[in-house]
């Protein structure tokens, strides 16, 4: 299966969901313009950048338009953080900031519906969480999982899934946010003792997520065939 990843930072690219048996390629939207439309399923991860900042990010519009153009031709779609919000943009759910500021650390999430992709995480689990934003669910979306701050995630029709939280992170990532001097944790050395404590476990269920998305995937190709 060939699969696109949109990435739009060298520091939150694919990393754990980088799986073998796939040929995966990198896509930085903001630097290469459109990707082709011949990838068998997309992944769209986080960055920097507010799903809304059209006027610092001139390519947003673009991105979000294109999208809406793979959902709706039916690829398998997975969004992450930022390309949860921009899925959500583009179905008529918006994004702005999250009330009462970031959430940033490990937060518990609680899963809201039966879903084959989701369906894979407990009921309830500590996530990664990173990000200044939210957004609404679309209309037509079914809601997966939220916490007490925000929504965390959704299903879009058969083949298209969302998540606020970082089921992606491999350890070293999660410390290069940590040092970043532009977005920086309230408390930085408790965070890396978390994360040292609790990143294995988190990877176990990413690459679990990982995996079911790509099963489902598979299952959406070859009903198309």
């Amino acid at each position: 299966m060939r699969i696109l990843s949109v990435v739009h930072s060298e520091h939150a690219r694919t990393e754990l969901f980088r799986r073998p048996n796939h040929d995966l390629e990198e896509w930085y939207f903001a630097g290469e313009g459109v990707p082709p439309d011949d990838f068998d399923a997309v992944m769209v991860f986080g960055g920097s950048m507010h799903a809304d900042q059209d006027d610092r990010h001139a390519w947003l519009p673009a991105e979000v338009e294109w999208l809406r153009g793979v959902v709706d031709r039916g690829t398998p779609v997975l969004g992450v953080c930022l390309g949860a919000q921009l899925l959500a943009r583009a179905y008529g759910g918006g994004a702005r900031p999250l009330d009462g500021g970031p959430e940033i650390g490990w937060h518990e999430v609680e899963r809201c519906g039966d879903d084959p992709v989701l369906g894979v995480l407990p009921q309830r689990f500590e996530a990664l969480e990173w990000h200044h934003y939210t957004y609404d669910v679309p209309p037509g979306a079914v809601e997966l999982a939220r916490n007490e701050r925000c929504n965390q995630a959704f299903r879009l029709g058969s083949s298209t899934w969302a998540v606020q939280f970082h089921p992606e992170v491999t350890h070293a990532q999660v410390l290069t946010w940590i040092d970043d001097k532009d977005d920086p944790p309230v408390a930085p050395a408790i965070l890396r003792s978390e994360t040292k404590a609790k990143i294995a476990r988190w990877n176990e269920l990413g690459l679990a997520l990982c995996d079911a998305f790509l099963s489902a995937a598979e299952r959406v190709l070859a009903r198309a065939a």
